[in-house]
């Protein structure tokens, strides 16, 4: 599947969110995504379909000061 991904075209075997956050090892409660400009929550990722061209971003927290 055709994806942009935090603004970079990729080629990625997943159909859902949670597939897609597993297969580029993103891990843990502390990101915030959304796909297509559409706030996608932790419970529901599992349930969010992707299709061909969805603009996903995906977020993590920085630490420092």
């Amino acid at each position: 599947m055709h994806l942009i991904i935090n603004g970079e075209a990729q080629t990625i075997a997943a159909t859902t969110l949670s597939q897609l956050l597993a297969a580029l090892d993103y891990e843990g409660d502390w990101l915030a995504t959304a796909v297509n400009g559409e706030l996608v929550h932790r419970e529901d990722r599992d349930g969010h379909i992707l299709a061909d061209n969805d603009r996903i971003e995906i977020l993590t927290p920085m630490q420092g000061g």
